[in-house]
């Protein structure tokens, strides 16, 4: 009965445990402890059910009856709260806990237990438990040391058991907690009363049990900690107390409770009075005690027992975080919330900063209203200062509900939440118009003006600002409307298009006057002076246009001002352009005196110029800005305003002059070249040889067009004309770019060898210049406190002694950086030793090098003695031509010295030993070595050495005896062979020596060697002496070289000195991540494609070393299988981690970014601080053994370092048990300083309505490896109003910490390397970088998918171009760099207070991190950019995940276009920094499209003059019509197209990183992959997403997943994904370029029209073909005939209701029109569709039926022709489904029309005109217009529906997409035919050991399906 009972409960435990990891998959989850694993959430979120089960399993084995008692008490509570089991799981946790319970009440013999004695058993257990642990006795210390305040070295063996002890603290709160509960049942006389005493004493003691287990994040504030002594610190004690309540605040009610083991302090007279939440309240009392600590260290440790923060850093403090506030009223014209800062003391001003943070804390999406959070905390701190004045303390009236209750949340947040909420709800999930709904900066700006203040306090719930927006009206936006228009291109850069306009038209006016420069030149050349006010007006009537939709919000003086500059605009323009008319009139008057008016005109345009000068001058040059802000006249400031609007962000965009000349030469010099070639070399191949064609062409008189003419008879020609100009004006319009380019690249390249980029660039670099690497890291990276530390007590008096110091200091950093570099499997074991620098710290006097510098050497050294005919000198001087052989040869000569001297005991072998050595320094001295010491027996001696230190480093002191011996034979030898006859006499007649040796005294014995120096020498000695591989080529791995070649090159860079730990500033990583992958699953690595490849085989292949050397790590051979690794459950982990960390995981990135804890543990550690009243105790032995372990460096990290992941959705992934839910759990159990952050949903029940509750919470590991919730803040609502990831940002911000930030995406990866320069890069801050400190540091980023494919390594090279030598470039001198995502550093404080790190409007801030630089230059903020440290960042790696990124990318910068951040700065930079901005955001994807336009304006212009016949006219009477310009332009546009001009960054990049001959290596191995293919694949991607985007909007996030690509993409997959993007727009191209072929005139045949033609034809080529040359296993017939199959059955599937666009054509057709949204978007579709009708037009005239008549008639008769082909279309695809009853009628009738139509075809031919040439030119003429018609038709959808021609419409279009298909994959099926196209296609995608696996891996999927069948 017994073993049934038994097995019962197992097979309960065994079902809860199965049930709690259910449906977790492959995740790696951690294992429940028994029953404790499946509490459910609603029981553990209330309760402590789940620690006090957890408690019963710890002491199951050793009282199964107090275990019985646990669990009892837990179902009681859980019955007690949930007592109908309506919780999820609830029930059937009730049931198998009822079921363990059953089973613990049954003994084995059958007998039942006394319950009654339960309270005894329980007491009695208890005190069992504490005297086992010492509990006592460790409170005791613990209350000593709280005391103290400082920790003894007594508690190192407590550090090593501070998981145990947190565990015996766990289990001992659970029984005290069920003791609590059943006391009241108990005698109180007897147990009953020793219980209340107990809970008496704990409840009294200060240091108590709780402790412990109160949950905190870093700082345990609610209740002393053991295990963490943060809080003895004594800036964190100064802190704590700096909050404190004191006698003079108000008085807080005796019923308000204090929560935790704490004194009341500032913030509970805040939560009483505001009624903020309680979890926000803890959380921010953290953050501020952290930020006042901070402050303090930079200051200078206070002293003392009870230690004051000083005046200064609360100062500090306060400013930098009310700063916006102060700078709000200041605008506002408004009265602080104090008089003065002198007015108040600190305990208020820390109150303030308290308010600030809770409001903050609490504010959730109003986060977002950083002038929002101004005005509530104004008049919250006006509240707040009444209060301080009274006596008590009572509620504020503003957060008092009518029930009395006091809540912030609800009070104030909610009501503005909700507005926000409705009218994010108006923007119909992205599809509607921006102008239709209020967003984030429309509220904000509300409070950009003094009417705010009519919201009144508390608001007024009716007010403007509150109303919700009702049915269809339009709520009123801010001051600015983003309207879907290409105009706000010019609207925001009108100066740039008016510059270019002005200079395009000077220099055309000049080339028309054949380049005289006289005065009628100088007056028709002023005719810009009309332009320029005529563009300016433009501009001014956009203004107004543009408005449109806020002028019923907008403020009164921003409409007066748009009013007045319409109207001033309109009159400039209108009096120049008057006056330039007069003066043209008078030029022509054949008067002498005719310069009347043109004497005015100059005197107005010289007035009106000077005016705009002066004031372009005051308002953007920096010297006048300082004269501009102090004039105060008004009718100066009315001049001010009208020329620049005044806002709250953006006034005094300037910069420092000596940046300014910067940028304005720059420009200068781009101009310069760009005007000079316009006028030398672009004016005879651009303009001028169009003028002579120009002039003819107008002056033609042409009657014989080849068409009906509509345009041209009688206009001279004029779109002849401009069909010649239009693409040399495009590509006029964007050469800019690429001067930019060219002098970014030579500017970067400069700027980069300035920094000393690439002075390291290869591993003999490396082992040549390691001897300066010690000095140049002291210099840099040493703290001054770490280059205080003596070691063993030498003084640093010469050289010597001081590169040894810097060795010591060297070696631990260095050392730590090789044992990460193993930990991560870029190097082997052998490596690493190799590798490592020993520690320098003994008392060998000379440095000692990493073995690999010094292997082989001394085997070389021999032989060059052996060898030596000379003097000791030239020995010498050839030993030291290798340095590092010199140093061999040295510290093999002092080693033996020493090692001998410490283990030869007896005093005669001493005193041998120290003759030899004297004997033989006197005679290196004298120069006399090769003679005291016979050189040929050097080997015979050192093989004796080798024998020794072989049984020495053994570490067996049994050998003590042969080691004995050994040193005997090394005596034997030295004596009788190595040295000269002379003195070998000398010492055999030695009478001391000879009688030990005769009497057998003479190195009896030894002393064993246990001096960790002498043991560490020995083992040099040994490797020195052994080792005789070269170790040039240490390390291998290429990624190990690269990250220490960078390493080390940065040492040399300029960077701020390192500060103290203590003294750095505190910093946060943030990295949001939604449900991307967390550790791949073991089904996921094994999992194979349909080539048979997994991911790990992939791995294997393409890291074949890192595999060999993971497998070394985990003490597994090299032929270990995979199913080997999966029978052990450990390897099986290891093995997830290895491969996720070759991935783009967030396993990856989790641990590149707690490296800087590392980092910083490391650091503290070597600097010593100690937690007494010292600051720094010397360490007299420089070694890192142990830091990991030290309770001071972690607290010291910790102080200075959090990570926060904010992964929006963890809690429903736990609550549905997902795998990445486990996986995260993972990584939170091995990183204790991981925070996660997570938005949770509850849902509650009031007046029978059920609603959604959210909550922003944060979670840890707790010590049974379970998540610990630390802080739980409601929030107002669901907080995803906009964008996903910057809200995911807003909501988990709060619970950051430090003074900066870095954001990092979950793609990325960090090194230990560079994390060991994060204090200096931090220390930034603080350097001067300009006129203002920076607000964000740009950090370079590595890109680490580089090596997964060519694709991967193009994307790579493009990338990394940007981020470095763009940045860098963008950064000095441009002044323009912004935000760009990723490891940027922000200004924590200044950013949170300025409306955090990202901006979050729907759609609009698609591209969100970039808001983020454009809010932080408006700001008057500064960017800056640093390449000395790097972070790792994944980047996409297949074709399609590249388009879909870019696609998303371009999306974004179409979006940007039309924000008012891109607006006002456009408006406020001055002209130059205007420039920089332009082309480095947006207006590098306008000229991209420019790139596109142009080549269709030069076919359209093509096709024009080829269907009018109008070319070969031309022709002849204008000679060479122009080529030679359009030659030029498109030579310019080709390689653009090309990638040419994007690749010139790259290739400087390469050359100073790589070298000359590895940067043309590399670019040429660039273009033999086809990078040209890509680049000018991308294009087209790029000119599609940005136009689209700006036409119809639709922009929008693209998951471009971050897997391996190796598998092979379905054709009918990239035919949804590029067809409209690429295919449509390559096969117009095409049809213009056979129209110009077949219709076209080139003077010169075949070989001008190849020339001419030749970009067009490779962008075809390249849009059509590109998605399947770099698709993998593109060209294997099998996959060929697959992909046929699954395109066909995709094409004709009908789809349905539910079904998508990846299984059904009609599915994917729809989704593809869902852009075309509004009515101004069909126009503009409608528009853009006519172009198509164009070729219909032209080609009917050409054909050989219709001769030379050109009527109408012939248009309109195609036109029937086209009617009765769709009418015999519609008779062939007539559905047979509608025509049942008459199927054979409709067969006949079918035949009858197929008969028919070949007769009528036959007949036509043989009897009329027509040709077989005409009815091909028919097929291409009506291609277009059908497509055409369908284009119109899906534009206008409603209207063709209600005619009932939809059904039609499709059927076209599935047959136009078929053909589209047929026409791109018939040559793919060609290609297929011949297997050498595949091959050569795997070398081209893939690297070599790829390729070879990929093979492999075909052969084995034949063999398994041959096998199978």
């Amino acid at each position: 009965m017994a073993r049934v009972s038994e097995n019962w409960e197992r097979l309960v435990r065994a079902t809860l445990t199965r049930e709690q990891l259910r449906n977790a998959g492959p995740g790696h989850g951690r294992t429940a402890s028994g029953i404790a694993g499946a509490v459910p959430p609603s029981l553990a979120q209330t309760t402590n059910i789940d620690l006090i089960l957890q408690a019963a399993d710890e002491i199951q084995a050793e009282d199964p009856n107090v275990a019985r008692i646990l669990c009892e008490q837990a179902y009681t509570m859980a019955q007690n709260l949930d007592p109908s089991s309506d919780g999820r799981g609830v029930l059937q946790f009730k049931t198998g806990l009822m079921s363990v319970i059953k089973q613990k009440l049954a003994k084995k013999d059958g007998a039942r237990i006394d319950r009654n004695r339960d309270i005894e058993n329980l007491w009695e257990f208890y005190q069992r438990y504490k005297q086992r642990h010492r509990v006592d006795d460790i409170q005791r210390e613990e209350q000593r040391l709280q005391e103290s305040g400082t920790f003894s070295s007594t508690l190192d063996e407590l550090r090593l058991r501070a998981s145990e002890m947190k565990k015996v603290v766990a289990t001992l709160r659970a029984l005290v907690d069920v003791m609590e509960s059943l006391s009241g049942d108990a005698d109180p006389g007897g147990v009953g009363g020793l219980i209340k005493e107990e809970l008496r004493k704990i409840k009294s003691s200060s240091t108590t049990l709780t402790g412990e287990l109160t949950p905190y994040n870093i700082v345990p504030l609610e209740a002393p900690s053991l295990t963490n002594p943060i809080r003895i610190f004594p800036e964190v004690k100064g802190a704590i107390s700096s909050i404190r309540y004191t006698e003079q605040f108000p008085r807080l009610p005796s019923g308000f409770k204090v929560s935790g083991q704490r004194d009341a302090d500032m913030f509970d007279l805040l939560e009483y009075v505001f009624g903020f939440q309680k979890d926000n309240v803890r959380n921010q009392r953290e953050n501020v005690v952290l930020m006042i600590a901070n402050a303090q260290c930079r200051l200078g440790m206070p002293t003392g027992t009870d230690p004051k923060i000083d005046e200064k850093a609360i100062n500090e403090v306060f400013l930098k975080v009310l700063d916006n506030y102060i700078r709000w009223c200041r605008y506002l014209r408004m009265r602080l919330a104090w008089n003065s800062l002198e007015a108040i003391n600190r305990d208020r001003k820390l109150f303030l900063v308290s308010l600030y943070f809770l409001i903050w804390g609490e504010a959730a999406n109003v986060r977002f209203l950083p002038e929002c959070l101004c005005y509530i905390f104004h008049h919250m701190a006006k509240e707040l200062d009444a209060i301080l004045d009274h006596g008590e303390a009572y509620p504020a009236s503003s957060c008092t509900a009518t029930d009395g209750s006091v809540k912030f949340l609800e009070q104030i947040i909610c009501p503005i939440y909700e507005i926000q909420a409705a009218e994010a709800d108006r923007n119909n999930n992205g599809k509607a118009a921006h102008s239709a709904w209020r967003n984030y900066d429309d509220f904000n700006e509300y409070f950009w003006s003094r009417a705010c203040f009519e919201l009144g306090w508390p608001m007024k719930k009716d007010s403007p600002f509150l109303r919700k927006p009702k049915g269809r009206r339009r709520t009123g936006k801010s001051s600015f409307v983003e309207h879907r228009t290409f105009l706000h291109l010019f609207r925001s850069f009108h100066r740039l298009w008016i510059f270019l306009a002005l200079m395009l038209q000077a220099l055309t006016i000049i080339a028309f006057k054949d380049g005289d420069l006289d005065l009628d030149t100088l007056k028709t050349v002023l005719s810009i002076g009309p332009s320029f006010a005529i563009m300016n007006f433009v501009k001014s009537i956009l203004d107004v246009l543009l408005t449109f939709g806020a002028y019923s919000t907008a403020r009164g003086m921003a409409v007066s001002r748009l009013i007045i500059r319409f109207f001033w605009g309109g009159l400039t323009s209108t009096a120049i352009t008057y006056l330039y008319l007069k003066v043209l009139q008078e030029r022509n008057s054949r008067n002498a005196d005719n310069s009347f008016y043109f004497r005015i005109y100059i005197l107005v345009l010289g007035v009106y110029a000077g005016l705009r000068l002066f004031l372009a001058l005051l308002l953007k040059f920096p010297a006048c800005h300082t004269l501009s802000d102090m004039s105060d006249q008004s009718f100066f400031q009315f001049f001010k305003w009208i020329y620049q609007e005044r806002y709250f962000v953006g006034r005094g965009l300037y910069e420092k002059m000596s940046d300014y000349c910067r940028y304005v030469i720059f420009w200068l010099v781009i101009f310069g070249c760009k005007f000079t070639f316009a006028y030398f070399l672009q004016a005879s191949h651009y303009i001028r040889p169009l003028v002579s064609p120009t002039r003819i062409i107008r002056h033609l008189h042409i009657n014989d067009y080849s068409w009906h003419d509509l345009i041209s008879k009688n206009n001279n020609n004029v779109l002849t004309i401009v069909s010649l100009w239009a693409p040399v004006v495009a590509i006029y319009l964007m050469d800019i770019h690429i001067w930019y380019t060219l002098m970014s690249a030579i500017v970067g390249g400069v700027i980069g060898a300035r920094a000393r980029l690439g002075e390291i660039r290869s591993i003999q670099m490396l082992h040549k210049r390691f001897e300066s690497f010690p000095g140049a890291f002291v210099k840099n990276l040493a703290s001054p406190q770490a280059k205080r530390l003596p070691i063993s007590g030498q003084s640093s008096q010469d050289s010597q002694d001081t590169n040894k110091l810097n060795a010591a200091m060297f070696a631990p950093v260095w050392n730590e950086i090789i044992i990460s570099l193993r930990e991560e499997d870029f190097i082997s074991n052998r490596e690493m030793d190799l590798l490592s620098i020993p520690s320098n710290t003994g008392s060998l006097r000379l440095v000692q090098w990493p073995l690999f510098l010094l292997s082989s050497k001394i085997l070389m050294a021999i032989d060059l003695a052996l060898d030596c005919k000379d003097t000791q000198t030239d020995l010498w001087g050839r030993i030291c031509k290798d340095e590092y052989m010199a140093y061999a040869v040295q510290e093999c000569y002092y080693s033996i010295e020493k090692i001998l001297y410490s283990i030869i005991v007896d005093h005669e072998g001493r005193l041998w030993v120290e003759r030899i050595f004297r004997e033989i320094n006197a005679s290196i001295s004298e120069g006399s070595l090769v003679i005291t010491l016979s050189l040929k027996k050097l080997p015979l001696a050192l093989s004796r050495f080798t024998a020794l230190t072989g049984l020495l480093i053994r570490n067996d002191p049994e050998l003590a005896k042969g080691a004995a011996k050994a040193v005997y034979e090394v005596y034997d030898v030295v004596t009788h062979d190595l040295v000269s006859s002379d003195l070998r006499e000398a010492l055999d007649t030695w009478n001391i020596v000879a009688r030990a040796r005769d009497e057998g005294r003479l190195f009896s014995r030894i002393r064993w060697p246990d001096d960790p120096e002498i043991k560490e020498l020995v083992k040099r000695l040994h490797l020195l002496l052994t080792v005789k591989d070269s170790a040039a080529n240490v390390p291998k791995n290429l990624e190990a070289r690269r990250r220490l070649q960078f390493f080390t090159n940065s040492l040399f860079m300029k960077m701020p000195s390192a500060k103290p730990v203590s003294e750095t500033l505190p910093f946060c990583v943030f990295t949001p991540y939604y449900s991307e992958t967390v550790l791949y699953s073991t089904s996921e690595l094994q999992k194979e494609n349909e080539d048979g490849i997994s991911i790990l085989f992939y791995l294997q292949k393409i890291f074949p070393d890192e595999w060999d050397n993971f497998l070394e790590r985990i003490g597994r051979g090299a032929s270990t299988g995979d199913d080997e690794l999966q029978k052990n459950s450990s390897d099986t982990l290891e093995l997830r981690f290895w491969a996720s960390y070759r991935g783009q995981t967030l396993a990856r990135t989790v641990r590149g970014m707690m490296y800087y804890r590392r980092a910083l543990m490391l650091q503290s550690f070597l600097e010593s601080r100690s937690l007494g009243v010292d600051n720094y105790s010397p360490n007299s032995f420089i070694t890192s053994q142990g830091y990991e372990l030290s309770r001071e460096s972690r607290a010291q990290a910790d102080l200075k370092f959090t990570y926060v992941v904010s992964c929006q959705i963890y809690g429903q992934q736990k609550q549905r048990k997902a795998p990445e839910a486990a996986d995260i759990a993972l990584l939170l159990q091995r990183n204790e300083a991981l925070r996660v952050a997570f938005i949770h949903a509850d849902e509650s029940t009031t007046e029978g309505k059920t609603t959604k509750v959210f909550y922003s919470k944060l979670v840890k590991a707790d010590i049974n490896g379970k998540d610990q919730e630390i802080y739980s803040i409601k929030l107002p609502g669901d907080p995803k109003l906009g964008e996903g990831k910057p809200e995911n940002q807003n909501h988990a911000i709060i619970f950051t910490r430090g003074d900066a930030v870095q954001t990092i995406d979950m793609n990325q990866d960090n090194y230990l390397e560079e994390a060991m320069k994060m204090r200096n890069l931090l220390e930034e801050f603080h350097a001067n970088h300009g006129l203002r400190p920076p607000t964000i540091l740009g950090v370079r980023e590595h890109v680490f998918t580089g090596s997964v494919s060519s694709l991967a390594w193009f994307m790579s090279n493009q990338e990394t171009s940007f981020v470095t030598l763009g940045q860098r470039v963008l950064a000095t001198p441009l002044k323009v760099r912004m935000h760009y995502g990723h490891p940027d550093v922000f200004d924590r404080i200044f950013h949170i207070t300025r409306g955090g790190i990202s901006k979050a409007s729907r759609v609009i801030n698609i591209s969100e991190d970039i808001y983020s630089g454009f809010n932080s230059t408006l700001r008057l903020g500064n960017i800056t950019h640093h390449e000395y440290i790097q972070v790792g960042k994944g980047r996409d790696v297949g074709l399609n995940q590249i388009a879909l990124f870019e696609g998303k990318v371009a999306g974004g910068n179409g979006e940007q276009v039309l924000s008012r951040d891109v607006y006002r700065l456009g408006q406020l930079f001055d002209f130059f920094r205007m420039l920089s901005f332009f082309y480095t955001t947006v207006g590098f994807y306008v000229c991209t499209m420019m790139t596109v336009l142009t080549v269709y304006i030069f076919l359209y212009g093509r096709a024009y003059l080829a269907f009018s016949g109008l070319d070969e006219r031309i022709s002849r009477e204008a000679r060479i019509l122009g080529n030679t310009a359009l030659d030029a332009a498109l030579n310019a546009q080709f390689l653009v197209q090309i990638g040419v001009f994007t690749a010139v960054p790259m290739i400087m990049g390469f050359i100073l990183e790589l070298g000359l001959l590895k940067a043309i290596f590399s670019f040429i191995t660039m273009q033999l992959q086809l990078c040209s293919v890509f680049f000018t694949f991308s294009l087209g991607t790029r000119t599609h997403y940005f136009g689209r985007t700006i036409l119809h909007g639709g922009a929008k996030y693209r998951a471009t997943g971050r897997g391996f690509v190796v598998r092979h993409i379905k054709f009918a997959e990239n035919y949804r994904l590029y067809s409209r993007s690429h295919f449509v727009k390559a096969l117009e191209i095409a049809l213009l370029l056979i129209v110009y072929i077949a219709y076209g005139y080139a003077q010169g045949g075949a070989v001008t029209y190849i020339l001419i033609t030749l970009s067009s034809w490779f962008l075809v080529i390249s849009w059509l073909f590109a998605p399947y040359i770099f698709n993998p296993s593109g060209f294997e017939w099998q996959k060929t005939v697959e992909d046929f199959d699954d395109w066909t059955s995709w094409l004709l599937y009908r789809g349905g209701v539910g079904v998508k666009g990846d299984n059904s054509w009609e599915s994917w057709w729809d989704e593809e029109q869902m852009h075309i949204q509004t009515m101004r978007g069909r126009i503009l579709e409608t528009i853009l569709s006519l172009r198509f009708f164009v070729f219909q037009y032209g080609v009917v005239y050409k054909l050989h039926l219709t001769g030379k008549d050109t009527s109408l008639a012939v248009y309109g008769f195609s036109w029937v022709v086209l009617v009765v082909v769709v009418l015999i279309f519609k008779i062939f695809t007539y559905s047979p489904k509608k025509s049942a009853d008459f199927q054979l009628v409709m067969r006949f009738s079918q035949g009858v029309a197929a008969i028919g139509l070949v007769a009528a075809v036959c007949l036509v031919v043989a009897f009329t005109n027509l040709t077989i040439p005409d009815l091909f030119a028919s097929i291409l003429a009506f291609i277009p217009t059908g497509w055409a018609m369908l284009s119109l038709a899906i534009t206008w959808r409603r209207i063709v529906w209600s005619l009932g021609l939809w059904d039609s419409v499709r059927e076209f279009a599935r047959m136009y997409d078929a053909g589209m298909g047929m026409i791109i994959f018939v040559p793919i099926a060609l290609l297929s035919w011949f297997p050498f196209i595949s091959t050569f296609q795997s070398r081209l995608l893939f690297n070599q050991a790829f390729s070879r696996g990929l093979e492999i891996s075909l052969i084995l999927a034949g063999n398994k399906a041959n096998v199978e069948a």
